[in-house]
């Protein structure tokens, strides 16, 4: 894959050579993708190594990481894939312990309030040596502590991210609901094997109890819907840092999707939302008194010279069957 990756707080030269030489693809002699149904990378299991996560994310250093973000992508570098497709499956969404907003809507803060302002929340990590962050959404999962985000918010130029960490309802360097850290951190066999692969760009966590409580028992936890087809009404969200915004607060696209016509089997929206709002979840049947949708879709990449329109991936037979591996996860399993 033929693109930039943006950061906006620092300089990526590195970067560019790594792209310019094909390294989205992965490490020289990577093997074929994993067996399974999701790549699962061990993150902090032991008590020692949460308490030494949660105390690396201060909020100035929360304040300070700066934004990951894929844009730029080239149509003509793009893996073409014909992304599987099923029956449509619906989960619900999960309670936990508001006005309306615009539709169409192509960047603004969210001030409706609802769940989503609590499922929603920043994701924290260590990329290439420097504090980083992308967005997240907890969903409904068996274990209660499944946590979705775009592949490369896990695991890019073949390296898993460290201090893998989720900060539900952030805002203003404030973590009210407390800093998750990450048991275990995945993403799709196919991300891992080729990142090219961005019809696959689907990553997750699996956050350790805080406090003794697990994660969507205390923010709740959206649905979500695999298979549903193109041309649906959707709400984006995310935590956008670049130009008009600063990552600071919660913001949220609306519109109508479309199919990808150059590259992908991705959806496509009309949305201004720039670096740091990957891995944030996209909506269908969005209730704006409640806040609660089925989510099926994230935010993802950009082509070059159409950074309006965001694209995401379309939640097909391989993103169920990860969802499914995400949530059978014991955060301390081995």
């Amino acid at each position: 894959m033929t693109s930039t990756l943006h950061t906006t707080a620092r300089a990526m030269a590195a970067v560019g050579v790594l792209v310019a030489a094909g390294a989205l693809a992965g490490p020289a002699g990577a093997s074929p993708a994993p067996a399974g149904d999701a790549a699962v990378h061990g993150a902090a299991t032991s008590q020692a190594a949460q308490e030494q996560v949660s105390a690396f994310w201060t909020a100035e250093r929360m304040r300070q990481a700066t934004p990951l973000d894929l844009s730029d992508v080239s149509p003509g570098d793009v893996s073409p894939t014909d992304v599987a497709r099923g029956a449509p499956e619906t989960v619900p969404a999960t309670p936990g312990d508001v006005s309306p907003q615009a539709f169409p809507e192509e960047g603004g803060p969210w001030t409706g309030g609802g769940e989503v302002v609590t499922t929603s929340g920043r994701v924290f990590f260590v990329w290439d040596g420097e504090p980083s962050f992308c967005s997240g959404n907890a969903v409904t999962s068996a274990n209660h502590s499944t946590v979705l985000t775009a592949g490369h918010c896990v695991k890019l130029f073949g390296n898993w991210h460290t201090n893998w960490v989720f900060v539900p309802n952030y805002h203003d360097g404030q973590a009210p609901f407390g800093v998750w850290t990450a048991a275990r951190t995945m993403a799709t066999p196919q991300w891992v094997a080729s990142e090219d692969a961005i019809d696959y760009d689907i990553g997750a966590a699996v956050v350790n109890r805080l406090d003794g409580r697990r994660l969507t028992d205390v923010v709740g936890g959206q649905g979500l819907r695999f298979n549903s087809g193109y041309g649906k009404d959707v709400y984006a969200f995310g935590f956008p840092a670049g130009h008009q915004y600063d990552g600071e607060k919660l913001i949220y696209c609306s519109g109508r999707t479309t199919r990808d016509t150059q590259g992908t089997d991705d959806h496509g929206l009309l949305c201004d939302m720039t670096g740091g709002s990957s891995g944030g979840p996209w909506f269908e049947r969005f209730d704006e008194a409640t806040g609660t949708g089925l989510q099926s879709s994230l935010t993802s990449f950009s082509y070059r010279g159409q950074h309006e329109t965001k694209f995401g991936p379309y939640f097909g037979n391989v993103a169920k069957k990860f969802y499914h591996r995400a949530q059978s996860l014991h955060p301390h399993a081995g």
